[in-house]
């Protein structure tokens, strides 16, 4: 490397090891990731409070509990497309500001509507920052442990929301549910200006828009020294023959299965994990077992993101699409046991966390596995569009088992119901397995390589 005057950029990512500035990028997006579940999780733990204050019914809350829902959707689809023309980094910090300035401003709501306005816009902030934390994190990693990175990162949404819980607990009673809104919205506006000055910008980015050398190479620098002696940077990947970018790329002819395949995998995971979470404890209690019972066993549901660690783990040296459909189908299986269990306590225990286990587990990798499917012109996009699109299937899955309870479906047939969805999850990933893009692998030509020191031009 050191006398290289043309560099791949990823090559040298991968050449070296997994150093201090990328732990510091890591860090960045995982404190958004974690903030992302807090801000995601708040109304639920301010419910009870909001009924009380505004004297409302329960039915009153249902605008303000979707609108977050409706806003991550939002956020994610415009802000795929946007990152990948304007960069990730820009797009990145003013979503963090404006779903932390959205939280504050909230908590000075003076009644459900405005704060139902102001949910939404936090939630468009936090769609487009989780969406882009992902795809900067996979920008900066080394390829042989992407999965497993990208995936441990995304375990700070579980632990967002579970932290806020625990917050909530202590604030509501000793300041007012309005002190878990001002909490989740100072945060997020302290840490944005972090990213200003600590994060750069994906350098796989700037070269596959022939940013100057001068700008990629400071970054690199960061990473090893060994880049001060390179005057080009190329990014040679396996990218599509088109020419096309964002959604162009995500929609077209090499594309497009997979892309559907990941929408509708994403899709139906989500459904389960918030079909679960809103409706087991009912669920469960109706089924004979104590209120007491029924929320401490609904609660182990939720705990298994961290499983995607192992899962990432194993994405890195297997078949990524194979293993989280494993994943979805197990879960499927599970799902169906929880149904078939409910009168003994003792089994159900360890069934809802097992479920709780691969479901989330599942859900969470699908980040990485998005990221690594699409070249640097469209992953943005790609990984934004699967998220927005998965959040439509949270929206589905609250409203699907109360349909299904208001068509009196058995305990066993919603359940049954549920795991439906795991199983068609599983299929799209074995379709998408099946119709692999059809790519070449780029050249290090012009139209690739940034601007050499001595000629660079500003951009």
């Amino acid at each position: 490397m050191k006398h290289a005057s043309l560099v791949d950029v990823q090559g040298f990512i991968d050449e070296h090891p997994f150093g201090r500035f990328q732990r510091l990028i890591f860090f960045m997006c995982f404190v958004i990731v974690l903030l992302d579940g807090f801000d995601t999780a708040a109304i639920g733990f301010i419910a009870p409070s909001l009924l009380t204050e505004w004297h409302l019914a329960k039915p009153d809350l249902a605008p303000v509990l979707s609108a977050a829902l409706f806003g991550l959707a939002f956020g994610a689809l415009v802000s795929g497309p946007l990152s990948d023309r304007v960069g990730r980094r820009s797009l990145m910090v003013g979503s963090v500001f404006l779903f932390g300035v959205a939280c504050v401003v909230s908590a000075f709501s003076k009644n459900i509507s405005e704060l139902t306005v102001l949910r939404f816009m936090t939630g468009i902030g936090l769609g487009a920052a989780m969406a882009n934390a992902v795809t900067m994190m996979d920008e900066f990693c080394p390829t042989r442990r992407r999965a497993t990175v990208t995936s441990l990162m995304c375990c700070g949404f579980p632990l967002g929301a579970a932290l806020g819980g625990l917050l909530a607990a202590w604030l509501v009673p000793h300041a007012g549910w309005r002190s878990v809104l001002m909490l989740g919205g100072v945060t997020p506006i302290l840490h944005g200006v972090l990213l200003l000055l600590k994060m750069p910008e994906s350098v796989r980015f700037m070269v596959a828009n022939g940013k100057p050398a001068m700008r990629v190479r400071a970054i690199l620098a960061r990473i090893s020294d060994e880049a001060v002696n390179a005057r080009d940077f190329v990014l040679t990947e396996t990218a599509p023959g088109t020419g096309d970018k964002g959604l162009g790329l995500v929609l077209s002819r090499s594309y497009i299965v997979g892309s559907l395949m990941l929408w509708l995998a994403a899709f139906m995971g989500l459904l389960i994990i918030y079909a679960m979470i809103n409706w087991m404890p009912i669920l469960l209690k109706d089924a004979g077992l104590s209120l007491k019972n029924a929320t401490l066993i609904s609660a182990l549901f939720p705990l298994g993101g961290v499983g995607a660690v192992l899962c990432g783990a194993l994405m890195d040296r297997f078949n990524a699409n194979l293993v989280i459909g494993a994943c979805y189908a197990l879960a499927a299986i599970s799902l169906f046991c929880i149904g078939a269990t409910a009168a003994n306590v003792a089994l159900l225990v360890p069934i809802v966390l097992v479920s709780g286990v691969l479901t989330n587990t599942a859900q969470a990798s699908m980040n990485a596995l998005a990221a690594g499917f699409y070249p640097t012109q469209g992953r943005g996009t790609g990984v934004a569009w699967m998220l927005g699109m998965a959040r439509f299937g949270g929206i589905a899955g609250s409203f699907l088992v109360a349909e299904l309870v208001r068509w009196h479906f058995t305990f066993v047939g919603v359940f049954a119901t549920v795991a439906v969805a795991g199983a068609i999850s599983c299929i799209a990933l074995l379709v998408k397995q099946l119709a692999p893009p059809r790519v070449f692998r780029t050249a290090p030509d012009e139209s690739r390589i940034a601007e050499s020191l001595t000629g660079a031009v500003g951009h």
